[in-house]
C-alpha cells in the first residue's frame, strides 16, 4: 500500500486501545489515537495536548523561545509560528492569530493557486518574452543598419555637393589665372617689341652723333616721347581672395537632418518601495550625490564630507580645505567630488587625497551646483547684497554662460541668501532645473537660458532637493508634505512618492538604474527608493 500507516509486517495501532489504523496523532505526546480515544486522551489535563491527523504528525515545530512547547498558533502580523505562551505574553499579544493547522491549510491553498498561476500563466509569459528578446535584438541591429545606411547616403550626398562647390571654385580660379596670364603674354610681346625698337633707336642716335652729314642730322625726328610711356598695361583692381567661413556645426546638423531620441518606456510602480536605509553620522543631513550605484557622497551641517556604501559603512571622510561648512556637493563625470564653500566664496575639487580650489568669486557667493553631461559645472550663486541670484556655467574654471533674467528682463530666481535652498540639476534634454524654495517653484530653462516653465504645483509646495532621471522626469523633494513630486520635462505633474515614511526629505540623486536616493534632513538617513518597474 502507499499509505505510510502500513508496512509489510506491522499495522500501526492506537496506543490506548490497539485499534488498527488510528486516524489521529497527539503531536505533543507523540502517540497514535483512534477517534474513540481522542476524548479520553484530552481528559488528561496534567499536560498540553495537540491533536492532528495522522498524516500531519511531526509537522508542528517547537517554539524557539520555549523549548518544551509546540507552536500551535500562527501570528498573521509577524508571519511566524508561536506557542501558547508567546501568544499570551510579549510582542504578539495584540497581533492577529489563528490555529496553525488552519493557517497551514490556507497557506497550502495559496501555494496551490500560486503554483497553478506560475505554471499556466506567468511562466509561459516569461518564456515568450525570453524568445522575443533575440528577435528584438535582431530587429535593433536591422534598424540600426538602416539608420547607418541612411546617414552614409546623406553624408555622401553632402560630400558630393561640397566637392562640386569646391571644384567649381577651383575652376573659377583656373579661369581667372588663364585671363591674367593671357594679359601678361600680350603685355610681354608689346614690351619686347618696344625694347627691339628702342635698341635700334639708340644705335641710330650714336651714329648721328658721330656723323658730320648735315642733311642726315637735320632729318632726325625724336621718338623719345613715343617710348616715354610703357605699352598699355592691364590693371588688377583686386586680386581674388578666399575667406573661409567659420564652420557652423548647428547649420551642418540642420543640413544633415535630425536623429530622433530613443524612448524606452519604463512604467512607474503603484507603490514605490524602500530598498536601502542608511544611517549617517550627521546632526542634520542636506545633500547626497551618487558616485556609483553602490557608493554615495553626503554632506550635512559639519565640515566633513562622507562617502558611504549601501550597507551603511563609512568608506571615506574628507574635511573641507578652509574648515568651513560646505553648501552643496556634486560628483563630476570623471568621478571627482566638487563642493561649494560659501565662507570663502570658492568652488573646490576633491581628487584623490588633494583638494584644489577651482574657482574663487568676487561679489558673489557660490551656493548649489551640479555636474552636466558635457562635464561642465552649473553653479547657482547670490550677490553679496543678496539682491540677485544667477546660474553660471563653468568649463573648468572658465565662465561660459550666465542665466539670470527672463525674456521680460525680470529675475528668473528669487534672492534671499544662504538660509534658503536652490538645488539644481540638468535634465537629459539639457534643460536646467532649479528648485527655488523661496518662490515655492521649480524653474526650468533651456540650455540657452530661455525660460520654459515654472511649476508651482498644487499648494502647499516647498521644493528643496531636485534631480532628473533617464526618462527626462524631474523629481523634487517636497519638504512640507514629506514627499517627492515627479513631473515630466514639460512641467506636467505625474505622481507623488509619499508612502515610504519620508521625514523632511532634502537632497536627491538618481542612480543609473533610476532608483532615487533621498537625504532626510532630521533623521540623517539616506533612503534608496525604487519607483520604476525595473
Amino acid at each position: 500500500m502507499d499509505d505510510p500507516m502500513f508496512s509489510f509486517q506491522d499495522v500501526i495501532r492506537c496506543d490506548l486501545c490497539e485499534t488498527p489504523v488510528p486516524p489521529k496523532h497527539c503531536d505533543i505526546c507523540h502517540i497514535h489515537l483512534c477517534e474513540a480515544c481522542v476524548g479520553k486522551h484530552l481528559s488528561d489535563q496534567s499536560k498540553d495536548h495537540y491533536i492532528v491527523s495522522f498524516k500531519q504528525r511531526g509537522s508542528i515545530p517547537k517554539c524557539q523561545n520555549h523549548s518544551t512547547k509546540t507552536c500551535i498558533i500562527f501570528c498573521k502580523d509577524c508571519n511566524v509560528s508561536i506557542c501558547a505562551i508567546c501568544s499570551s505574553f510579549g510582542e504578539h499579544v495584540q497581533h492577529k492569530k489563528e490555529n496553525i493547522l488552519k493557517a497551514m491549510t490556507e497557506k497550502k491553498e495559496l501555494i496551490r493557486k500560486d503554483l497553478q498561476e506560475l505554471k499556466e500563466s506567468i511562466y509561459p509569459k516569461y518564456q515568450e518574452a525570453a524568445i522575443n528578446i533575440p528577435v528584438q535584438r535582431a530587429n535593433v541591429n536591422k534598424r540600426s543598419q538602416k539608420l547607418t545606411t541612411a546617414l552614409d547616403k546623406q553624408g555622401k550626398a553632402l560630400h558630393t555637393e561640397i566637392d562640386t562647390i569646391i571644384q567649381g571654385m577651383k575652376s573659377k580660379i583656373d579661369d581667372m589665372d588663364t585671363k591674367r596670364i593671357a594679359a601678361m603674354d600680350k603685355q610681354e610681346v608689346a614690351i619686347n617689341h618696344a625694347i627691339t625698337e628702342i635698341t635700334q633707336v639708340i644705335l641710330d642716335l650714336k651714329r648721328f652723333l658721330d656723323t658730320s652729314d648735315v642733311c642726315l642730322v637735320s632729318e632726325y625726328r625724336s621718338r623719345t616721347e613715343e617710348f616715354r610711356n610703357l605699352p598699355a598695361q592691364f590693371t588688377v583692381t583686386s586680386l581674388p581672395t578666399f575667406t573661409p567661413q567659420e564652420i557652423d556645426r548647428e547649420q551642418i546638423h540642420h543640413q544633415i537632418g535630425s536623429l530622433s531620441e530613443l524612448n524606452i518606456s519604463n512604467p512607474l510602480l503603484d507603490k514605490p518601495r524602500i530598498l536601502t536605509d542608511i544611517q549617517t553620522r550627521y546632526r542634520d543631513l542636506r545633500s547626497v550625490s551618487c558616485l556609483s550605484d553602490s557608493e554615495l557622497w553626503t554632506h550635512g551641517n559639519d565640515i566633513i564630507l562622507r562617502l558611504y556604501n549601501l550597507q551603511g559603512e563609512l568608506l571615506r571622510s574628507v574635511q573641507t580645505k578652509s574648515g568651513n561648512v560646505p553648501s552643496d556637493i556634486a560628483v563630476t563625470r570623471r568621478g571627482d567630488l566638487v563642493y561649494t564653500d560659501p565662507g570663502d566664496r570658492s568652488i573646490n575639487l576633491v581628487s584623490g587625497t588633494k583638494i584644489q580650489t577651482m574657482i574663487r568669486l568676487r561679489g558673489w557667493t557660490p551656493l548649489y551646483l551640479c555636474s552636466t553631461s558635457a562635464g561642465d559645472l552649473l553653479v547657482i550663486m547670490d550677490s553679496d547684497d543678496e539682491k540677485q541670484t544667477k546660474v553660471v556655467r563653468y568649463s573648468g574654471s572658465t565662465e561660459k554662460q550666465t542665466i539670470q533674467w527672463d525674456y521680460q528682463g525680470k529675475p528668473l530666481y528669487s534672492s534671499c541668501g544662504l538660509y534658503y535652498t536652490k538645488h539644481l540639476s540638468e535634465n537629459r534634454n539639457f534643460d536646467i532645473c532649479v528648485a527655488d524654495n523661496v518662490a515655492d517653484a521649480v524653474v526650468v530653462v533651456s540650455a540657452a537660458g530661455k525660460l520654459r516653465f515654472k511649476y508651482t504645483g498644487p499648494p502647499p509646495f516647498r521644493p528643496y532637493g531636485i534631480t532628473t532621471d533617464s526618462q527626462g522626469n524631474i523629481l523634487t523633494s517636497d519638504h512640507l508634505n514629506y514627499s517627492i513630486r515627479i513631473i515630466d520635462q514639460d512641467g506636467h505633474f505625474i505622481c507623488f512618492i509619499h508612502n515610504c515614511g519620508l521625514l523632511f526629505p532634502w537632497g536627491l540623486c538618481v542612480d543609473l538604474r533610476d532608483n532615487v536616493f533621498v537625504a532626510e534632513h532630521d533623521t540623517c538617513k539616506v533612503k534608496k527608493i525604487q519607483y520604476y518597474m525595473n
